[in-house]
């Protein structure tokens, strides 16, 4: 048994809407009872047809419109009918009836019609692409700025708080200096007792051993135990400084001294005190 010859779903489409001349809407007609295929594929585009169909806004037909219709149709019928019948013989109208149907002949496609949707899905793919390198590149450079603004800011923040603390008209400025040598090293200390914030400035000092390291005391007015302010060395040429160190808010200072303990720190002073004053 022959298999149905396939039928380009082109046709099928336009035979679902009626837009074939007579002949080749027989052809199909014909060509579609002896494939299940076929029809299967002519019911699908049926019915999106008809969904298409229900989506458009449905205007009502002018009055008479319908009545006017058939009458064509009659007349039309009637006028070919009889044309046909006074020029054909009775033999040749049985031929006409009796002629085999022949199945449409696939229609071609152009390559054109092939290779366009798949070049520009190509070129979509390529635009895609460069288009995401593009949008990587600048969230990359987004990100670097994000980090730049951010170490600014905090830079900033830190350099706001120092002025502040040497600005302040309420700041307390002390002068240490040795306590049993002419006063040649010598550390100046600005405290803000209400914010904990201390700046110091130390030079001339003397070097240390590595195990060991000068650390600033902060002495309360309120006659508890000194408060440790940070640990420091100075450089090769005798100079060191504290900038902001973790110190408690709110905590009144009677005098400041400077002791030499070990590297990492002490819990409390160990004599003698080096630099002091109040």
């Amino acid at each position: 048994m022959n298999e149905p010859r396939p039928i380009p779903a082109e046709d099928l489409a336009l035979y679902a809407m009626h837009a074939l001349p007579a002949e080749e809407m027989a052809v199909i007609a014909a060509a579609l009872r002896d494939n299940p295929q076929a029809q299967q594929e002519l019911a699908r585009i049926q019915g999106d047809l008809a969904l298409l169909a229900l989506s458009a806004d449905q205007q009502p037909a002018p009055a008479g419109s319908f009545e006017r219709l058939k009458a064509r149709m009659r007349e039309g019928g009637q006028k070919d009918f009889a044309t046909s019948a006074a020029t054909s013989t009775p033999m040749e109208m049985i031929e006409m009836t009796e002629a085999p149907i022949t199945s449409a002949p696939p229609r071609g496609r152009s390559k054109w019609a092939i290779f366009t949707p798949w070049a520009i899905a190509a070129c979509l793919a390529i635009a895609c692409s460069i288009l995401g390198y593009r949008v990587a590149s600048l969230n990359d450079a987004l990100d670097g700025e994000s980090r730049l603004v951010s170490n600014l800011a905090a830079k900033a923040s830190h350099a706001q708080q120092v002025l502040e603390v040497l600005n302040a008209p309420d700041a307390q400025r002390v002068t240490l200096s040795s306590t049993k040598t002419p006063p040649w090293p010598t550390a100046h200390t600005v405290y803000l007792a209400d914010r904990g914030a201390l700046v110091m400035e130390a030079s001339h000092l003397k070097p240390v051993p590595a195990d060991k390291a000068y650390e600033l005391w902060v002495i309360p007015a309120s006659g508890g135990a000194p408060l440790p302010a940070g640990t420091f060395r100075p450089n090769a040429e005798g100079y060191a400084s504290l900038v902001l160190p973790r110190l408690p808010s709110g905590v009144p200072a009677k005098a400041f001294g400077i002791t030499i303990e070990n590297a990492a720190g002490s819990a409390a002073p160990t004599l003698p005190i080096l630099l002091s004053g109040e």
